[in-house]
């Protein structure tokens, strides 16, 4: 048996991070039988860090190398009509994905107008989180933030960012399916982790702004949703 490892959820989400829930969506689709367990102690985390899986023997770290550990060990065939050039805009998409998670982090974690709300939102779902945990995670997320450098930028600089991530998805994903035809693939799943954790938020951030203002991406969040059952 599989187990997802990541962290709690939020907002009617199965999980708050968009990797954790990214690979939940990846299980999902795929029709893999798993259990799910939340943490938030990343001591026997691969890397130290969520979402892994435990698959027997084998503890797995990187939401993409769990998807590619999954495809091989189960023998999915979820992505395999993608053509060459498809492939290659995956990867594109994932890697402007990794741009906007730290935009996202941002606007929950830095971001003194949205902050106030998540810690709420956090504190009235997860009663066994104490406001001291949240602050010490708070401030370990300021560091992160500085040594990778969005903390340095000015508020409507770093969003900026996360909109210009955001409209390129938009622009690549058309109006009607998913992004490579009729049928979700592992890169929805992807794109799905990262919207839903946007749209469904009760958070006005710029970040949602965007998003519930372009059809096609809100359309995609609630096609991959009912794709899981």
């Amino acid at each position: 048996m599989i187990t997802l490892y990541s962290y709690p959820g939020l907002y009617g989400l199965e999980d708050n991070n968009p990797y954790g829930l990214k690979i939940y969506a990846f299980l999902k689709l795929c029709r893999l039988p798993f259990d799910h367990r939340h943490t938030l102690d990343v001591q026997s985390a691969p890397r130290g860090q969520l979402p892994y899986i435990a698959d027997g023997d084998l503890r797995i770290g990187d939401s993409d190398a769990i998807i590619a550990h999954l495809k091989r060990q189960y023998e999915l065939t979820i992505d395999d009509s993608l053509t060459p050039e498809q492939q290659r805009q995956d990867l594109l998409v994932r890697r402007a994905l990794d741009d906007l998670y730290w935009v996202m982090s941002y606007s929950r974690w830095r971001d003194d107008r949205y902050w106030p709300t998540f810690r709420r939102a956090l504190l009235d779902a997860h009663p066994d989180v104490t406001p001291e945990q949240l602050e010490a995670a708070r401030q370990y997320n300021f560091q992160r933030y500085h040594y990778q450098g969005i903390g340095r930028y000015a508020p409507e600089d770093a969003y900026a960012r996360g909109i210009a991530d955001l409209e390129a998805i938009a622009s690549l994903l058309g109006e009607d399916g998913f992004m490579f035809g009729p049928n979700p693939g592992s890169v929805d799943a992807g794109i799905y982790g990262f919207l839903a954790n946007i749209y469904f938020y009760a958070i006005d951030t710029p970040l949602k702004q965007c998003l519930v203002a372009r059809r096609n991406l809100v359309s995609h969040c609630n096609a991959v949703r009912a794709e899981l059952g």
